[in-house]
């Protein structure tokens, strides 16, 4: 399954968080199901870093290749057509970080796997 990580989900993914779910764990883990992060979950960790909200036992950059790399997950960038469906997209959710995150989703036809209650409400597949 194509699946596209949420920010949280990232960063309990690669911390071993107990926050993470038995089901999500799995779906990451399994090499045969194709996984993306999107450049939107990088500018969030950024921000996060800058504001002393998230510490990381490595700089950011060299972080971030070695997860990438170590977990088989592909960087999604941010294309037009994903900015696109932010236009009509309704604000049930609010986070600008995770509006763009759904628009990927549906522009690419993605499953995202989060526990954020307020993806449900949009016509995407969520595994949690």
């Amino acid at each position: 399954m194509r699946a596209l990580l949420d920010t949280s989900t990232f960063l309990w993914f690669v911390s071993d968080s107990e926050e993470l779910s038995p089901n999500a764990r799995q779906c990451i883990a399994d090499l045969d199901n194709p996984l993306f992060l999107s450049v939107a979950s990088l500018w969030e960790i950024a921000i996060k870093l800058s504001l002393g909200r998230l510490k990381l036992l490595q700089p950011f950059d060299q972080f971030i290749a070695q997860q990438l790399a170590q977990n088989a997950i592909t960087m999604l960038p941010i294309q037009i057509q994903h900015l696109s469906q932010l236009i009509d997209l309704p604000f049930y959710h609010r986070d600008p970080f995770d509006r763009l995150i759904i628009g990927q989703s549906i522009s690419e036809d993605l499953a995202v796997i989060t526990r954020d209650a307020a993806f449900s409400r949009y016509p995407i597949q969520l595994i949690w």
